[in-house]
């Protein structure tokens, strides 16, 4: 049972998927209405939950004032005017995929959230799913080297849909796992389909999609197919990534193929398959909680809406692909160089450099002067600048400003909400600007999400902030700080584990990738 049973949440939509929210909601203990419009499923569904209550209308859930939360799983051309109408009644949302079925209508509904300042969830399930969570985290630590190509098969015989083709129903789940793997958006995308049950409804289509950084991806759907399969294949130049979940033990899979050129011809050898641990658990009740935690804690999902925004955005783009051909997005500016992304919503001043394969997401804003590495990724509501530096790879994630006086070395990381200064004592009724206090974060670094950097000090390279600390002083190389004053709490890898320091020789190791490390004083090196 869930710890946080003050939110109440009702549940609309009690159906094919609906009903496995009410039995995860009811399970958790928070679950105190379901709308359902169907009165066998109605009738069915309170003799499982007594003591809950049931109800055809939804004025009835949205106007008890102690129902915090919603979640809804209708149909999907329901779903906007369903989120509106919760959104402005003043509760969380949950809404089931898609957000709603036009681009214009996804931004209106995010505006409004903003507005209401509700949680917006959407509920792109398998960003709760632990093997695609490991997946992540592989291609990020480099574990399957450079990204080449993504595809993705979801097949099965039925559930056939009359209110949706099969692009829009089954296709979601794996648009959102492909943009949260590669990090930015596609720059081309073409589909084709068959419509075989009904003219005009898509009962199979093959979507393909191509990103700035040259990667490919394909998604093929079909509820027309002999047995079910889904299956996601990730390609790197140095290991190939199966994620299937219809396997019951092994969902994912590494395979450290290479290809090798001989005689100026690609020669592919192949390795032994390697089974990747991962952690057991429901991904619906990991969905479930985290939409709770999220009422709980203020913070923003994982799979929000401007998550979902971007989902809608291709799926409509493969929509008009079917019907019209390949869409193509125009180019930002004619400023721009060519290989990274900035999102329409965002601003880039004059004199900006951009380097390649970085991505802009929604409402940043990069000032005058400033100039960002490779393959940086910039979350939603960032401010850079002016005459700020930003090394490669690094992540800025959302709602951080990084003020002049801040320089950013290659692969730092920036946790969501993290705060900078630039001015020690600062007046709004006078001027410090001739007083900035420079920051220095070194290379490999790591902000942890709400953590506050006074100016004026450095942080050392692969150091480590926790979450909510409050950094005062200079922060050695490979250290870990916690608390306000941030002090010393240990040391960590380059990896992201702690390190290990036995005996009075001062010697350590990290305790997952076992690299030594030496302690001199109050320092510690790579050995």
């Amino acid at each position: 049972m869930s710890e946080f049973v003050s939110h109440r949440i009702a549940c609309i939509g009690g159906g094919y998927w609906g009903k496995n929210l009410v039995r995860n909601f009811n399970d958790l203990g928070v679950l105190s209405w379901v709308c359902e419009v169907d009165a066998p499923t109605r009738d069915s569904l309170g003799r499982a939950h007594p003591g809950v209550k049931f109800t055809d209308s939804v004025e009835h859930v949205l106007d008890d004032p102690e129902t915090s939360g919603v979640a809804i799983a209708t149909p999907a051309e329901t779903h906007g005017a369903l989120v509106r109408q919760a959104l402005l009644a003043g509760k969380d949302v949950f809404v089931e995929k898609p957000l709603c079925l036009s681009v214009d209508e996804g931004q209106q509904l995010i505006a409004l959230a903003a507005k209401k300042r509700r949680i917006l969830m959407v509920g792109h399930l398998l960003w709760y799913h632990p093997a695609v969570l490991k997946l992540k985290e592989l291609i990020e630590q480099g574990e399957l080297g450079r990204i080449r190509y993504i595809y993705s098969n979801r097949l099965n015989l039925g559930k056939i849909r009359r209110e949706e083709n099969i692009l829009w129903s089954f296709a979601p789940h794996d648009i959102s796992v492909i943009l949260g793997l590669v990090g930015e958006m596609p720059e081309g995308v073409n589909a084709q389909g068959g419509n075989y049950l009904h003219d005009r409804i898509a009962d199979v289509t093959v979507s393909l999609l191509s990103f700035p950084s040259g990667i490919k991806a394909h998604v093929f759907v079909s509820w027309l197919h002999p047995y079910k399969e889904q299956k996601l294949i990730v390609v790197g130049e140095r290991q190939m990534a199966v994620f299937d979940d219809v396997e019951e033990a092994n969902k994912l899979t590494l395979y450290p193929h290479v290809i090798s050129w001989k005689a100026s011809i690609p020669v592919p050898n192949k390795a032994q398959a390697c089974p990747v641990p991962i952690e057991s658990g429901e991904p619906l009740r990991a969905e479930c909680q985290h939409f709770l935690d999220c009422i709980r804690t203020r913070h923003t999902p994982r799979t929000d809406g401007h998550e979902g925004l971007r989902v809608l955005t291709v799926l409509q783009q493969c929509q008009e692909a079917l019907e019209k051909g390949a869409v193509k997005e125009k180019p930002f500016s004619a400023t721009a160089k060519p290989g990274y992304f900035v999102h329409e919503s965002s601003f880039i001043d004059d004199n900006v450099e951009i380097g390649a394969g970085t991505t802009i997401w929604h409402v940043s804003h990069v000032l005058k002067n400033c100039k960002l590495g490779r393959d940086c990724r910039i979350g939603q509501n960032v401010v850079i600048g002016p005459n700020v530096q930003v090394g490669d790879g690094v992540k800025i994630q959302n709602n951080v400003s990084v003020y002049e006086g801040v320089t950013l070395e290659d692969g730092v990381f920036c946790g969501p909400s993290m705060v900078f200064t630039n001015v020690y004592n600062p007046r709004s009724e006078i001027g410090r600007m001739d007083e900035l206090r420079p920051t220095l974060v070194r290379r490999g670094a790591t902000l942890g999400a709400n953590s506050t950097i006074v100016c004026g000090v450095t942080i050392g390279a692969y150091a480590f902030v926790g979450a909510g600390a409050v950094v005062t002083r200079d922060v050695p190389d490979f250290a870990l700080v916690v608390g306000n004053p941030a002090r010393i709490a240990g040391w960590m890898c380059s990896c992201g584990n702690r390190i290990e320091v036995k005996g009075n020789d001062g010697k350590g190791i990290c305790r997952a990738c076992e690299k030594p490390y030496l302690k001199i004083g109050k320092e510690v090196r790579a050995a």
